[in-house]
């Protein structure tokens, strides 16, 4: 094996890592907007 399998396996955990951060980052800003919904409502 040489070492761009490495450099493209890298980049590719990266890139997935990054997406998936992403992603559950994206849902919790979604569950917080909802949250503060009901608080407002409440006032």
């Amino acid at each position: 094996m040489n070492q761009w399998t490495f450099v493209i396996a890298a980049y590719a955990v990266t890139l997935l890592g990054t997406a998936a951060v992403s992603w559950l980052s994206w849902r919790a800003m979604g569950r917080a907007e909802i949250q503060a919904e009901k608080l407002v409502d409440r006032a």
